[in-house]
């Protein structure tokens, strides 16, 4: 018997993380293809998608209340959902990372964007919002930031 509910817990926490993958992957498509959409039809679509997941949210509460065997797990979705939910992450591949907590992901991006940076590739602006949602996921994930004068630098500018 206890084979079996383990089993079928993990076949919901998979249901569970392939439902956050998809509205995750949702917003990115979402942000890709921004300049393609109007003004409203974008708000629109990204307002549906944050309305489900708040409605994921909500499950996920629901479950958690009810399943002690399933709550980190959910806790840790719940985060990342309400993270993206208050924006506090608007990069949809920050919150997938962060959501499956990939600290050693993160700092990969981080330097990537870094490189991408110094090349030219990225703006001044998109670098530092997305700099300052790694090294925030990354905090949050309790993960340590090596260089504390740059985060703070960083999001300064990102308050301005």
């Amino acid at each position: 018997m206890a084979t079996r509910g383990k089993s079928e817990t993990e076949k919901l926490k998979h249901n569970l993380e392939e439902q956050l993958d998809r509205l995750v992957a949702q917003l990115s498509d979402l942000e890709e293809a921004r300049d393609e959409l109007d003004g409203e039809e974008y708000e629109e679509t990204k307002s549906e998608t944050l309305e489900q997941l708040k409605e994921f949210n909500d499950s996920l509460s629901r479950l958690a209340s009810g399943n002690v065997t399933l709550v980190d797990e959910l806790s840790r979705m719940q985060l990342a959902i309400q993270a993206a939910i208050s924006q506090a992450f608007q990069t949809p591949e920050v919150i997938r990372m962060f959501a499956k907590r990939q600290p050693g992901q993160l700092r990969q991006r981080l330097t990537d964007l870094q490189r991408d940076h110094k090349m030219g590739k990225t703006s001044e602006g998109v670098y530092t919002q997305q700099a300052v949602e790694i090294l925030m996921a990354l905090r949050k994930l309790g993960d340590k930031v090596r260089n504390q004068s740059s985060f703070h630098s960083l999001t300064s500018k990102s308050e301005c």
